[in-house]
């Protein structure tokens, strides 16, 4: 579907992130006129600083809402209802509660409890996190070491997340929707770094570790307790098999399949 050119922007909260940038440039490539903002870019916008939230929304028409880590989202989803902005986008994720709190759950009672329309999207396990994330430092080592055991997991590129997050942004019918993204198949994480391998030539090797054991070697790389913590949890739900199912969400907003984990690793480590 082709969508109408507009100098109207949309707002990308977190636009340097995973998912943020990738928005913006699917927006920009579809004509769309976009407002990048993080705390680094000409739009400031800091989750700690109120003050930059009605300076990033005034005279937007969208929003791309990838949220903080904690805190309360109701004070900036006020803000957003005394903006012009009249469709939002929230990034949430597929497995709410794993991470051992009920922050995203918050999050999204805060958005859907809003008179703006809005589309919440709650993807899987980025396969991203194997090249811009914090699987890649035992990529780039050649081994690769994680609780997760045999756990299984439907990793989605975050290029599709993004085609999901630009239909909900310019096209009708998504209003009110929630999204469970994945990829298209399960798999463990030796079957992931093996096909890593295959893209990218390398001898690759993947270890599941003991949980106390990795968050040793956590706190011996000086890793922060709460990020241990947290990455624990949601490890702990990949290898209980909490994950191990694949979910609709992409086709059913684009009319199309996911990306594959064997595609994203070719685009990604393909020479």
């Amino acid at each position: 579907m082709t969508t109408p050119t507009t100098s109207t922007p949309t707002v990308v909260i977190g636009a340097t992130g995973k998912t943020g940038r990738r928005v913006a440039a699917q927006l920009e490539t579809a004509g769309q006129a976009v407002r990048p903002a993080s705390r680094s870019l000409a739009t400031r916008f800091d989750w700690d600083d109120p003050t930059t939230w009605a300076p990033a929304l005034d005279g937007a028409a969208g929003l791309y809402l990838v949220p903080p880590e904690s805190g309360d989202l109701a004070p900036f989803v006020a803000e957003v209802e005394r903006s012009s902005v009249d469709r939002v986008v929230l990034l949430s994720a597929r497995a709410l509660g794993q991470s051992g709190d009920d922050h995203l759950e918050r999050f999204e009672d805060a958005v859907t409890g809003s008179t703006r329309p809005w589309t919440i999207l709650r993807p899987s396990w980025f396969a991203q996190n194997f090249d811009e994330g914090f699987y890649a430092p035992g990529i780039a080592e050649g081994a690769l070491r994680l609780p997760v055991g045999t756990g299984r997991e439907p990793f989605i590129d975050a290029d599709d997340i993004a085609a999901v997050a630009v239909a909900a942004l310019t096209e009708p019918g998504h209003e009110g929707r929630i999204y469970e993204l994945s990829g298209p198949e399960a798999i463990t994480f030796t079957e992931a770094v093996a096909v890593i391998a295959e893209a990218s030539g390398r001898d690759l090797v993947f270890a599941a570790v003991e949980p106390d054991a990795w968050a040793a070697e956590m706190r011996g790389h000086e890793v922060p307790p709460p990020v241990i913590d947290l990455l624990g949890h949601l490890f702990a739900a990949i290898r209980a098999g909490e994950n191990d199912h694949v979910s609709t969400g992409v086709t059913d907003a684009l009319g199309r399949p996911p990306t594959t984990f064997a595609a994203w690793a070719r685009k990604a480590f393909g020479s």
